[in-house]
């Protein structure tokens, strides 16, 4: 057996010690026993003498098996603007009404039994639902059409109603036609009836009467509503980020919260908002939005323009994030105002911070010192990439967040809770 191992070893793989392992009845790993057959065919000698095989293998250790474990990767910018959609066109049809039946009741001994042709059923109608556990408009498809109603038969029975379609929408989703607002869906669960199903037709039993005792007149379903809507996606968060490109706000999120968006040293590396929530001892939770850059000229839907601007709107305050390694950061602050009027008047004017990013470059002090003396809003120098100062930002994030339930409790306004 000995000399038979020392042959095999020194021919190709596998070494004496996996076999000597296989021929004690051990447990090898799934690699080896591949190789094993592949060198050694079940019609050899060596596979005669080891008994014909191995009694199991080990795939469970590090060694052996795959290492189980949570690998998933982070998926790049490009890969999620992909899946994310704040934007679709749909077009809705719902259900035709089934025809009604022109029948007349016939059995022995009973000729003259009278009309009974039944209704038809009515068409399905197409209702749009909001849902917190859908976070985009990507799986919303470009037509609906919803089941038709069945036609009506004979011996009075009436036809099936077509089954209500639902689409499932991210809270926050706003429903337009042509251009104007007739829905806005804040809160989950929250539905709206978009297109209504056409009204089954009717059989000649429903046109009995004293006058007529056998009609012969049954209807048409009629064809249900149609209609084009437009769906838009506004970020449902208490804080947004705002800023020009490159100003670290994917990175300071990133240091507040669980969220994890692509950083990179390029600008535009955001091309979709993200959203993390800050959680508190309390178990309260702020949620904070990353808004992709904004530019100069952003209200003309320059750079990326006005679609992401709506989604400021749903942030009750701002945290302006300037960088200080720009020349005069105070002007970006300025250029923020001014894009934000133009888009919403008045947009600006909610409650506020300054975010002074990048404190660990050593020309950020001195442009500080000048920044607090040209602005009346309170400044928060800090670093996202070391972290410098990340717990006053944090607690200013929920003295404004006490403030907004104050505020909105005082008016009778039920407040937003992430």
């Amino acid at each position: 057996m000995l000399a038979l191992l020392s042959r095999v070893k020194a021919v190709c793989w596998p070494s004496a010690e996996i076999i000597s392992r296989c021929s004690l009845g051990q447990d090898i790993s799934k690699k080896a026993w591949s190789l094993f057959r592949l060198n050694c065919p079940p019609e050899s000698a060596l596979w005669r003498r080891i008994g014909g095989g191995f009694r199991g293998f080990c795939t469970s250790t590090a060694l052996h098996g795959k290492v189980r474990g949570n690998n998933k990767k982070e998926m790049s910018e490009k890969k999620l603007t992909r899946h994310f959609v704040d934007y679709r066109r749909v077009k809705l049809v719902a259900g035709s009404g089934g025809k009604g039946a022109c029948s007349f009741h016939s059995e022995p001994r009973k000729e003259w039994g009278g009309p009974d042709g039944g209704n038809g059923g009515d068409g399905g109608s197409i209702i749009i639902k909001a849902n917190r556990f859908v976070k985009s408009l990507a799986q919303v498809i470009p037509v609906y059409k919803a089941e038709d109603g069945q036609s009506g038969g004979n011996k009075n029975c009436y036809g099936r109603n077509g089954n209500t379609s639902y689409i499932s929408v991210p809270v926050g989703t706003v429903v337009k036609e042509q251009g104007t607002t007739i829905m806005d869906l804040t809160e989950h669960g929250q539905e709206y009836l978009a297109v209504f199903g056409g009204a089954g037709g009717k059989g000649n039993r429903f046109f009995l009467s004293n006058e007529n005792r056998a009609p012969m007149m049954a209807t048409p379903g009629m064809a249900g509503q149609e209609r084009v809507l437009q769906l838009e996606l506004r970020t449902m968060a208490h804080a947004g980020l705002v800023g020009f490109p490159n100003a670290g706000k994917s990175s300071l999120l990133r240091a507040i919260s669980n969220a994890r968006p692509a950083v990179a040293s390029y600008p535009f590396t955001t091309l979709n908002p993200h959203v993390g929530i800050v959680e508190y001892r309390d178990h309260e939770q702020v949620a904070v939005a990353d808004i992709p850059g904004i530019i100069r000229g952003a209200h003309l839907n320059r750079g990326l323009g006005i679609s992401f601007l709506r989604h400021i709107e749903r942030c009750r305050f701002l945290l302006f994030v300037l960088d200080l390694s720009a020349p005069e950061p105070w002007t970006q602050l300025q250029h923020l105002f001014y894009e934000l009027e133009q888009y919403e008047p008045g947009l600006s004017q909610r409650p506020q911070a300054i975010v002074a990013n990048k404190m660990d470059l050593p020309e950020a002090r001195e442009k500080l010192e000048t920044l607090k003396s040209q602005v009346t809003q309170r400044v928060i120098p800090m670093s996202a990439l070391t972290g410098q100062n990340t717990e006053e930002l944090i607690l200013h994030l929920r003295e404004l967040y006490d403030g907004y339930l104050q505020g909105d409790g005082s008016r009778g306004v039920e407040p937003i809770r992430w």
